[in-house]
């Protein structure tokens, strides 16, 4: 296991310095760049060529592509992450200024869906056919093809618009700091988000169980004269949570970065609407910055869900 471990770590060194070469070549080859985002077109229609490239060499925009890539990189290595092109502030800042509020939002998100959505999938599969079933599968397809957007406008239609229940958007009044104030805020968009990503959760909880039931260990089982309650449970559940659990560890990295449709829609302060404007805005130290924690999120997350992989079934070995 430690030995695994560290061969791991090791490894997402490489993997990052690849992935981070790669976003800034897609970035790169983009038409376009932070001048022409800063700059009205006819702004840019009344300065001189001269005036341009002052600017463009301000932002050290005139340097090559691999003399930028390696600069950046040996600041992020000095822990220097750089400013924002747009406005000037510390990328580190706004990171750091804008991650909890989505980390707030995924994280209670994730909980909500896995908690009900592998409940549901098991209830699902152990009610194979009944109407408790066909109806659980209605609702799952209606929660997986349905767009997030069109539940958010809906949500705020209905409970804040109409019944004034809770408020249409933002984070925090303020003059409120505590979590209890940002509960009413948080509500709406967090079982907005939490709605797909339930019915994706339980449709697998329900198939995979539906596999494991199958198996020769559990009609064993059976035989044995255990009760069916800890056939399903021990011996089922805890097998067919393998590909689920596969499924919720690659689900928060993907939210950090994912929730842009939730954040805009409610006006929620987070990373992921920040990296929509800075990759329209061609914001380049800001945007590799944010996908560079996004890719060392994902490459975690698979870390742990392999190391969970072997804990919940004893056939799988980390070699």
């Amino acid at each position: 296991m430690v030995s695994y471990t560290i061969r791991r770590l090791l490894i997402l060194i490489p993997m990052l310095l690849v992935i981070s070469f790669l976003i800034f070549l897609g970035i790169e080859l983009t038409p376009g760049d932070a001048v022409s985002y800063m700059v009205s077109p006819e702004a840019i229609a009344n300065m001189s060529p001269e005036a341009i490239d002052a600017l463009r060499e301000s932002l050290g925009l005139n340097a090559s592509f691999l003399t930028r890539y390696f600069n950046w990189l040996g600041g992020v290595l000095q822990g220097d992450f750089g400013y924002s092109l747009s406005s000037g502030v510390p990328i580190k800042n706004i990171v750091f200024d804008r991650l909890p509020a989505t980390l707030e939002l995924s994280i209670i998100a994730l909980v909500l869906s896995s908690i009900f959505g592998s409940i549901l999938g098991l209830i699902s599969a152990l009610k194979k056919g009944t109407i408790a079933d066909n109806t659980l599968t209605v609702f799952g397809m209606i929660g997986v093809s349905i767009p997030q957007f069109f539940f958010g406008l809906v949500a705020i239609l209905i409970f804040a618009l109409k019944l004034k229940w809770l408020p249409s958007g933002g984070r925090i009044l303020p003059g409120y700091e505590t979590f209890m104030d940002r509960l009413p805020h948080l509500i709406l968009p967090s079982l907005v988000l939490a709605i797909t990503m339930t019915a994706g959760v339980m449709r697998y909880a329900r198939a995979s169980m539906l596999d494991v039931m199958n198996k020769e260990y559990i009609k064993t089982a059976r035989s044995k004269g255990l009760p069916e309650w800890k056939v399903n449970l021990v011996h089922g559940f805890r097998v067919a949570l393998t590909p689920v659990v596969v499924l919720i560890g690659f689900r928060l990295p993907m939210l950090i970065g994912g929730s842009v449709i939730i954040e805009s829609i409610f006006q929620w302060p987070g990373i992921g609407k920040e990296f929509i404007t800075a990759v329209q805005g061609q914001n380049i130290p800001l945007v590799m910055m944010i996908a560079l924690f996004s890719v060392a999120a994902v490459l975690i997350a698979s870390f742990v869900v392999d190391l969970l992989t072997a804990l919940l079934d004893p056939r799988v070995k980390l070699d």
